[in-house]
């Protein structure tokens, strides 16, 4: 008899452990696009990787969606003064977040990913679009209850925002296929370790589903002051 262990399953280790239950989705959700700027798209950038570069058409069609379906969309960008002491130690630790200093075009949004005039744009030093902004007073002042999350990087700052979100009282949907990375392997670690204890990690089609569902009560409910 072979003295090798049978493979298990880490989604069934996890659930015998008590991981994984599943968060509703609300009935007044906004869309979170966090950081999707030329940093992360443009070669010759040291943030740039394929990985980011794959999640744009999906943002599109998600950003597109949700504003068919008149749900708030909520744009992120990180911006740093020229020394980036409002970047604290995070800025020390990572010094490619230089690309986010005045003057660098590398902070500019993606083709096709501007904001609208009408939508909101947090601007942030840290990695959660929470930590040191009003983004938690705006969502609960307008009665969003579900924050459906894509963006740049899955490891970094969407993992932050989808914790934070779970931490004031929004449930996170992250959009795996939105999401980039720079690698296979972090993307699939963070999105496994999402799932297990922080978030719901969804396809593209089925955010999409969901946005389009939840149009009856974002428009009619008035909840985004236009």
């Amino acid at each position: 008899m072979s003295s090798i262990a049978a493979p298990h399953s880490l989604d069934a280790d996890y659930q015998r452990a008590g991981f994984g239950a599943t968060l509703p989705f609300g009935r007044r959700p906004a869309l979170i696009v966090v950081d999707v700027v030329q940093a992360y798209v443009q070669p010759g950038s040291g943030l740039y990787a394929q990985g980011f570069v794959d999640a744009l058409a999906p943002n599109r069609r998600i950003v597109a969606a949700a504003r068919a379906a008149g749900v708030p969309v909520i744009f992120t960008r990180v911006a740093y003064d020229a020394q980036g002491r409002d970047g604290g130690l995070f800025f020390r630790k990572v010094p490619a977040l230089r690309a986010f200093t005045p003057g660098s075009p590398l902070g500019a949004w993606a083709d096709g990913l501007a904001p609208l005039h009408s939508e909101t744009v947090v601007t942030k030093q840290y990695a959660s679009a929470f930590f040191g902004t009003t983004l938690a007073s705006t969502l609960t002042a307008c009665g969003i209850d579900t924050a459906v999350i894509t963006g740049f990087s899955t490891s970094g700052c969407v993992r932050a925002t989808a914790l934070d979100a779970l931490q004031h009282g929004f449930a996170p949907f992250v959009v795996r296929d939105a999401c980039g990375e720079r690698d296979a392997r972090p993307q699939e670690a963070n999105l496994f370790d999402l799932q297990a204890k922080y978030a719901e990690v969804i396809s593209e089609a089925q955010a999409i589903e969901q946005l389009s569902r939840s149009a009856g009560a974002a428009m009619g409910a008035d909840a985004w002051p236009r």
